[in-house]
Parts: structure tokens; sequence; C-alpha cells
């Protein structure tokens, strides 16, 4: 979990993400990740970036299966429900959970 999120700058975002903007925040790595747009966005300088992971971490030993009434807060993120979980977001993936 301590490979810092890659570069992805999203050109045509305009709303500036914050604590008062209304969007659900998540916090990951050193940053926070704002809900938006079936995204996750966090702000980086002047401009919001798509905040992605380039690496695949598998979390160990998490036997929780998530899904609709697991009662953590699910995310959208791409083509996939993420989980806030043990402060970080978990993903499906190939039969066990990814830390995102």
């Amino acid at each position: 979990m301590s490979t810092p999120p890659a570069h992805h700058p999203l050109s045509s975002h305009t709303h500036q993400h914050g604590p008062e903007c209304g969007h659900v925040a998540i916090p990951h790595h050193d940053h926070t990740d704002y809900v938006h747009d079936s995204g996750l966005h966090r702000m980086h300088g002047d401009h919001a970036d798509a905040c992605a992971n380039p690496t695949h971490t598998v979390h160990e030993q998490h036997d929780h299966q998530h899904g609709a009434d697991c009662g953590h807060v699910a995310v959208p993120h791409d083509d996939h429900m993420d989980y806030v979980h043990d402060g970080h977001r978990h993903a499906a993936h190939e039969g066990h959970w990814d830390d995102h």
C-alpha cells in the first residue's frame, strides 16, 4: 500500500474538491479521494487527477466478503465496486480482495 497513486490528470474537470465540496471523501495513501462522476478524484496542485493505483496488491488474510449488505461504504470505481474497509478500498479480483 505504500506505492503512490499514478498521475492521471482530468483535463475537463473544473470542480475543486475539498472538505466542503459535497462529495464522499475517502482517505487514500497520503491524500484524500473524492467520489465523483463514477470515479475517484484527488486534487493534485491546481487540477484533479483520476486516482488509480498501477500495482496489484492482494489484501492478505481478508476473509470478509464485501457486497450490498456488508456494512461498508461502496464506491463505484471504473468497471467495479470498491468497498471502504480498514482505512482503504478493497476490490474483488480473481477470487481475492485487492487493496486499492
